[in-house]
């Protein structure tokens, strides 16, 4: 039985592209070094996979940022304006992911949104009236020529035409439509290159087709791929992920597709769809390892599954493995821990085994219905009994949002357009370096508490110099805003090594559910404590939210991700009350991934998700006083068609991400008469370029055109802790500078002392 994977991690088995990428930023390596590290990660990789027993191997699914902007590289779908900046290829293409400012010019980084419902973030491409579509990189040939050349043919990889024109942005006036023959054009001139070159198939990425399809879209999908596959050169395998195409399925299996890829752990109807009739002169390419979650896979459950599909049936992972860590090999998790566990590697070997019970080699099966007959934990009673004692009551706060506002005003008295920042401050080498010293037991807990405590008092004071109105105490004491809670939660467990991509070199370190959670001692209490007792100003405590810690966490498949997540609020319930009852008054509760789990089709998402995720959220704040403030955080992803369901969060302020793609959320927001109190974010933290004053003051009078003073706050789109000091006092500086300026034009600023 044949076996193959949709894509491999990129960054490394220790985050080597991380560094030499950061290297390269840093002017510390020559382009050809940082090459030279790419061209042996990837033959790493494919020799991995070949020595693995994986019988289809990819290329072209390494990228050093993001292979959606890839493509866009690809075929020549860049901004105008990166044209005219004299700069090599590979610095053209950082500029448009990372931004540039220097003596050649000054870039904005593209927007970077969601890659459906994961932690990855893509750059969206530009479609502008003059874009010329055409073959502009050799990137995708000459991977193939590596592999080649170890002895590999591979089946490259490129996100599809569909999806490509799914994502884009487009000039007023223009549509998808508008590109498609001249995309269509270029991608042929792939095929027929790579047929040149020795290739058998190619893999064309289309999971934009999981989501709800019109009639238009399903029109422009035929018309691409009608025109695409005719008398293509070679094999082409249409690969789908992160749920079903129920939309698409009638017009993709009557398409001259060689292979159509489907997703048989997310996609809750691929099986009906198989069942319906699969054509015989096409290969199922099927997704039965999770390429998501890193739990073990239940042999006998997917050997279950496989008996209902074609006996021709590719052995696949539901999705890319870049979604998990490289391998279980570099943790220290005791073995019967790690046992249950399969990173990216350890995937690679369950569909091996798979394929090899399949041929009736029966040893796999029986040491994984071993595992599977085994307790992992015994469930927590005291958290039982908490989740089964909840009641509608629980979930709403009193007294309603217009009151509070009312009460709070009189309490802050705070100035229009007051300045805040979304928590935290740079995580320097000294920082990282300390907290390590301290990890290891290097130095004593007084010592670091000293080292904390004086980067906290540096912070507020230049906080309280350049006149921010509510500070924060910069969360040098944390890791990660989701790994640092787990730390102190019972049920979590911690790799050592279990990074995953989110964006171009950033890695988080999702940690692990392993059994029921509840909270023990106050975990943000004491920094929060110590930095209010230092200024006469607002502090706000800072805490993640109960959604995001579960949707940036590896969850648990053995209970649903709905009492998951109610065990989480009900720890932070608790973290926010102790929080309240020692006297911080402004509490961030942030959910940067509310979306990340919410359904593809928007016919599932108040069933499958809203509809216990919002109240989740409002569980945590619902017992506070009405003269606490509740703010919530979001970031990089398309919050627009879910306003209603964020107004619903109750909190008392929300700050968006906003400045990546172009304040689009503004419009929502007035459309839907929205009168929770915002912060959209007016310049962006992920570039390391400075915004001027005059550019923030343009982005704030942008903002009042559409939202009125009084509900109006001013931060950064998104925290601070990945840039450099210089920068971050810079812009900073800028954004008080710009916001008192334009303050003035409307009404005399207040105190924003303590009362």
């Amino acid at each position: 039985m044949t076996t193959t994977i949709i894509g491999f991690p990129r960054i490394g088995e220790y985050r080597e592209l991380k560094f030499a990428t950061e290297k390269y930023f840093r002017q510390e390596i020559s382009e050809a070094d940082l090459q030279e590290t790419a061209r042996a990660l990837r033959q790493k990789h494919w020799q991995t996979l070949k020595d693995s027993g994986i019988d289809e191997i990819p290329s072209n699914d390494f990228s050093f940022y993001d292979t959606t902007l890839d493509t866009a590289f690809l075929f020549n779908i860049l901004p105008s304006e990166i044209k005219d900046i004299e700069l090599s290829s590979l610095d053209q293409y950082f500029a448009l992911a990372r931004g540039y400012q220097g003596p050649k010019g000054d870039i904005k980084a593209r927007p970077m949104k969601k890659w459906f419902n994961t932690n990855y973030h893509y750059l969206v491409p530009k479609f502008e009236a003059d874009t010329k579509i055409k073959l502009n990189d050799e990137k995708i040939f000459q991977e193939f020529k590596e592999a080649q050349a170890l002895g590999i043919t591979t089946r490259p990889v490129l996100v599809g035409p569909f999806t490509l024109l799914s994502l884009g942005e487009y000039a007023a006036g223009s549509t998808p439509r508008d590109f498609a023959k001249a995309l269509v054009a270029a991608y042929k001139e792939v095929l027929t290159k790579l047929a040149d070159l020795g290739a058998q198939w190619l893999q064309l990425d289309e999971p934009a087709l999981v989501k709800d399809l019109t009639a238009t879209d399903l029109a422009l999908f035929e018309e691409i791929y009608q025109e695409l596959l005719a008398d293509k050169p070679l094999k082409v395998l249409l690969q789908t992920y992160f749920g079903d195409i129920r939309d698409a399925y009638d017009s993709v299996i009557a398409l001259p597709f060689d292979g159509i890829g489907l997703d048989f752990v997310e996609g809750v109807q691929s099986l009906a769809l198989v069942e319906k009739g699969f054509p015989k002169d096409k290969r199922l390419y099927a997704g039965v390892v999770n390429g998501k979650n890193i739990w073990r896979n239940d042999y006998q459950k997917t050997l279950d599954l496989l008996a209902q599909l074609p006996q021709t049936a590719v052995l696949s992972t539901s999705c890319s493995l870049l979604h998990v860590p490289y391998t279980t090999a570099n943790e220290d998790f005791a073995p019967e821990i790690v046992a249950h566990f399969a990173f990216a590697k350890e995937k690679l070997q369950e569909l091996t085994d798979l394929a090899a019970i399949r041929q009736d080699n029966h040893s796999p099966l029986t040491v994984n219905q071993a595992l599977f007959a085994q307790k992992r934990f015994a469930p927590d009673p005291q958290v039982q009994a908490n989740l089964a004692a909840l009641t509608p009551e629980d979930f709403v706060r009193t007294p309603a949002f217009a009151q509070r506002e009312a009460l709070q005003k009189a309490v802050f008295q705070l100035p229009l357009l007051p300045t805040t920042t979304i928590g935290s401050f740079p995580q320097t080498r000294e920082v990282k370096r300390t907290r390590a010293q301290f990890k290891r037991q290097e130095i004593t807990e007084a010592a670091y508490d000293a080292f904390v405590a004086a980067q906290i008092d540096d912070w507020l004071a230049w906080q309280e110099a350049i006149g921010l109105d509510v500070l924060v105490h910069g969360e040098f004491e944390r890791n990660d805003m989701v790994e640092y809670f787990g730390q102190n939660l019972a049920g979590y467990l911690f790799s050592k090594n279990g990074w995953v991509q989110s964006y171009g070199t950033r890695g988080v370190k999702p940690p692990i559910i392993w059994g029921d959670i509840k909270r023990g001692a106050a975990i943000t209490v004491k920094w929060s404590q110590y930095a209010q007792s230092r200024t006469d100003k607002f502090v706000k405590g800072m805490l993640t939210g109960p959604v995001t810690i579960l949707n940036w966490s590896f969850p648990r498949e053995d209970i649903s991700l709905k009492d998951a997540t109610l065990q989480l609020a009900l720890a932070i319930q608790e973290e926010v009350l102790d929080l309240e009852a020692h006297g911080i008054s402004m509490i961030q509760i942030d959910e940067a991934a509310l979306r990340e789990k919410l359904p593809l089709r928007k016919s599932d998402w108040y069933q499958e998700y809203l509809d216990w995720a919002i109240p989740a959220f409002r569980l945590v704040h619902s017992k506070v006083s009405a003269t606490t403030q509740i703010h919530t955080h979001m970031c990089y992803s398309e919050f627009t068609d879910i306003i209603p369901a964020i107004e619903n969060l109750d909190a008392d302020v929300i700050s968006f991400e906003a400045s990546r793609s172009n304040l689009e959320i503004l419009d929502a927001l007035k459309a839907q008469n929205f009168q929770t109190q915002v912060g959209p974010g007016v310049y962006d933290i992920h570039s390391p370029r400075v915004p001027s004053v005059s550019e923030i003051s343009e982005t704030i009078e942008k903002i009042l055109a559409k939202v009125t003073p009084e509900k109006l706050w001013i931060n950064p789109d998104c925290g601070l802790k990945t840039r450099g000091i210089p920068e971050t006092r810079e812009s900073l500086a800028n954004l008080t500078t710009a916001a008192k300026a334009i303050r003035q034009t409307i009404s005399e600023p207040v105190s924003t002392s303590i009362q």
